[in-house]
């Protein structure tokens, strides 16, 4: 049985002759979705920092792919609401490959919008 590799999945793979199915090989240059994109970001912002995921919030095409907004949990405190929180952008091309990323704030968990 052929087997194609699952991108953003690791060394998972998934049988072949599953049209349905919008994952990529290698030679395959279709776009991803969405849903895929925000998925992908936010599995390169923890591959990336080791950070905690505590969610996307943000999604946006851009002429060369998809900028997503993911946020983490940059330092543990006791109690968790003074935890410090990151919100990174990351840069995705058509195919879902990483473009680049940056930490675009860092503030304490309940005073994020405040300022």
């Amino acid at each position: 049985m052929t087997s194609t590799r699952i991108r953003g999945d690791g060394n998972r793979q998934r049988p072949a002759g599953r049209a349905e199915e919008r994952y990529l090989d290698e030679n395959d240059e279709e776009a991803i979705s969405t849903a895929e994109a925000a998925r992908e970001g936010l599995r390169q912002v923890v591959a990336l920092t080791g950070k905690d995921p505590l969610g996307i919030v943000s999604i946006q095409p851009t002429d060369d792919g998809w900028r997503v907004g993911v946020e983490v949990v940059e330092d543990h405190r006791i109690p968790a609401s003074t935890d410090l929180l990151g919100l990174y952008e990351v840069e995705l091309d058509m195919t879902g490959d990483l473009l680049g990323y940056r930490r675009t704030r860092r503030y304490q968990r309940g005073k994020g919008d405040g300022g």
